[in-house]
């Protein structure tokens, strides 16, 4: 009885999932079944073939032809998203005069969670070297679709459109929307709603017209390892039509959001046009509408949108936040915006809110928006508030200021601020003032709200040095506190070396370095043991394996992935992308540390393709990248980097 009981269950899970491939030299359905991952042949019917395109298994006219459960693997090239592609004939959301609604079908969702239906680059499983590109065009809407999409993987795209411009752009950059042809650019990346278990990995989310990602009430969500970045208006956009609320757990760890609010020149993908609500547009790296849900946001990158950075101001009743290991820095308006019970810790927060002003890629963008406090912070009734082991740095009203909301509040709140590194500077909107250290007028107990110790302050108005533990008034000991070159890892002699407490601060830092018995104040631990380099078919290590050096590529096809390493002396070695053969990128890290106490970098490079070099110092844990625009001669790279010993 029990398992004759048992038989329906089993029976609504699929009795096979499939696996279908696609390649640029796939066929249509009526050839290929696209069980295969081979090439399609001249003729025949029904073979045992990929086919040529994603629109073939989830069309824009029509049902999926591929099911909950089953895995379709998209092969190495670029595919055309929108009108015009294979697949899209007759099909009347496609029509060239009003072809918006040309966009894949949405992705079936899987039948649990140990069974989720994937959509994946070719290699997800192996390390994703080379990303397939989706690109929009014909002013589609957006290129991928999970609406109504629970237990789904999508790993390894890149998705992108093939245009420099912006929607609605009011500086010259606008695309066309009036009248066909509309031209080789697409709305948005990944549209989402009334979705659960899904995860985002490895991927690259582009230079689309307008946004990133647009996606609301969304459940249990996972997005690892992926870049959002040189999005016309925003990079994640949770303001979706109709209630935005998400729920349970929403995670991202390894994601970079950086330039959104400007254009993506095509194919340079450098900034261009960059304009913020002053000017019509919008401009934040995230931000979501009211919503629940537990959000934790580990080891990301929140850089040089044009608006806030990370913005969950909407957060409601029923959430939390934990950041952790978050580098914020150079974003309009605020660094970091939360709402409701929040823990911040070992985190680089630099609030440059001024960065935009007179840069060559600057249109419009509304300098240190919202005061340009670098945390702002809303504390409902009741609500504690953790700063812990941060580096802070502000040139907007304040460093943090904190508001209740939905009160009154009843004089519990607090917002504990320990371990932290502040720098103060010149106030940008108010050159005559410096930047406060913190601000609050609304809660009942005053400024008690902020229960301060062991910090180190420097550079606030008023010369603020709250905390019986504090060290204020002198040097902070970094490497640099300059907001425009701004390195927080600290030097010999800082006073926050073995000064923070015990109580609450993390066992490693901001690098993952262990912190001992006596930690640092700050995001980063002075003298913690350093993770060394290990030489693999990617990574070059030079001068004593102090120095990590790796390489990226992308060519004229949109193929790229990561570049193969030679080593060749003790300080050089090169770099090929296509053959052994082909030299490509040469690199040397010199010891100057006899001159003017600096170790540098030079490299040269034989090639016009897009090349990403990045130099990592594993004794310090500071890195620097430097990118050789597709389509330019490589640039000589010749840079005093990283400071000795």
């Amino acid at each position: 009885m029990r398992t004759l009981a048992a038989l329906p269950l089993l029976a609504a899970l699929p009795l096979s999932a499939a696996t279908y491939y696609v390649r640029t030299d796939g066929g249509p359905p009526d050839r290929c079944t696209g069980l295969a991952d081979v090439a399609a042949p001249a003729s025949g019917t029904g073979q045992a073939c990929a086919w040529d395109h994603p629109f073939r298994a989830l069309p824009p006219c029509g049902p999926s032809r591929i099911s909950g459960g089953d895995t379709l693997v998209i092969g190495p090239g670029g595919y055309r998203m929108g009108a015009g592609a294979p697949g899209a004939e007759g099909c009347e959301a496609c029509d060239p005069a009003a072809p918006w609604g040309c966009v894949m079908t949405p992705l079936p969702g899987g039948p649990d969670s140990q069974h989720p239906t994937r959509l994946v680059g070719k290699g997800w499983d192996t390390g994703c070297a080379v990303k397939p590109q989706l690109w929009g065009t014909d002013r589609a809407n957006w290129v991928l679709d999970l609406t109504g999409t629970s237990h789904a993987e999508v790993a390894c795209l890149e998705i992108t459109d093939r245009s420099g411009c912006v929607e609605d752009h009011t500086g010259g950059l606008a695309c066309q929307r009036d009248a066909p042809p509309y031209g080789e650019w697409a709305s948005r990346g990944i549209y989402a709603t009334d979705s659960s278990d899904v995860r985002l990995s490895n991927l690259d989310v582009h230079g689309l017209a307008s946004g990133g990602v647009w996606a609301g009430r969304l459940t249990d969500w996972t997005v690892e390892d992926v870049k959002i970045a040189g999005n016309g208006s925003v990079g994640w956009d949770g303001d979706v039509d109709g209630d935005d609320g998400n729920s349970g757990n929403l995670v991202f760890r390894r994601v970079t959001i950086e330039w959104n609010g400007c254009g993506e020149t095509y194919p340079g993908r450098q900034p261009a046009g960059c304009w913020g609500q002053s000017a019509g547009g919008y401009g934040d790296g995230f931000g979501t509408g009211e919503t629940a849900g537990s959000w934790l946001f580990e080891d990301t990158s929140i850089l040089y949108n044009t608006s806030d950075g990370l913005d969950l101001l909407y957060a409601r009743q029923g959430s939390s936040i934990t950041i952790r290991r978050m580098r914020a820095v150079g974003n309009a308006g605020n660094q970091v915006k939360t709402n409701g019970p929040t823990l911040v810790e070992n985190s680089l927060v630099v609030g440059s809110c001024g960065f935009f002003r007179g840069k060559s890629f600057t249109y419009d963008v509304d300098d240190c928006r919202a005061n340009g406090n670098a945390l702002s912070l809303v504390v409902r009734p009741g609500d504690q508030v953790r700063l812990v082991n941060n580096t802070l740095a502000s040139e907007g009203d304040c460093v943090a200021s904190a508001d209740c909301w939905f009160g009154p509040c009843t004089g519990a709140e607090r917002v504990t601020f320990r371990n932290n590194l502040v720098v103060g500077t010149t106030d940008f909107l108010q050159p005559d003032e410096r930047t406060c250290l913190v601000y609050q007028e609304t809660f009942p107990q005053g400024d008690a709200v902020w229960d301060f110790d062991d910090s180190v302050i420097a550079g606030v108005k008023d010369d603020a040095c709250p905390g019986a533990h504090a060290s204020c008034g002198g040097p902070v000991g970094i490497v640099d506190d300059t907001l425009a070159a701004f390195d927080g890892h600290l030097v010999a002699g800082s006073p926050a070396i073995d000064a923070g407490t015990t109580t609450g601060a993390p066992s490693t830092d901001i690098e993952g370095k262990a912190r001992d018995a006596k930690p640092d104040i700050g995001a980063y631990e002075y003298g913690a043991a350093p993770t060394g380099c290990t030489p693999s078919a990617t990574s070059l290590c030079l001068n004593a394996s102090r120095f990590r050096v790796t390489a990226t590529y992308r060519d004229y096809a949109g193929n790229g992935g990561s570049a193969q390493a030679v080593p060749l002396t003790n300080d050089t070695g090169y770099f090929w992308f296509f053959g052994r053969d082909n030299v490509e990128v040469v690199i040397k890290v010199l010891d100057f540390c006899g001159v003017n106490q600096r170790w540098a970098v030079y490299a040269s490079g034989l090639t016009d393709v897009e090349v990403v070099l990045t130099v990592t110092d594993t004794a310090t844990g500071a890195a620097k990248s430097y990118t050789n625009a597709l389509g330019t001669p490589f640039v000589l790279v010749r840079d005093a980097a990283f400071p000795c010993p």
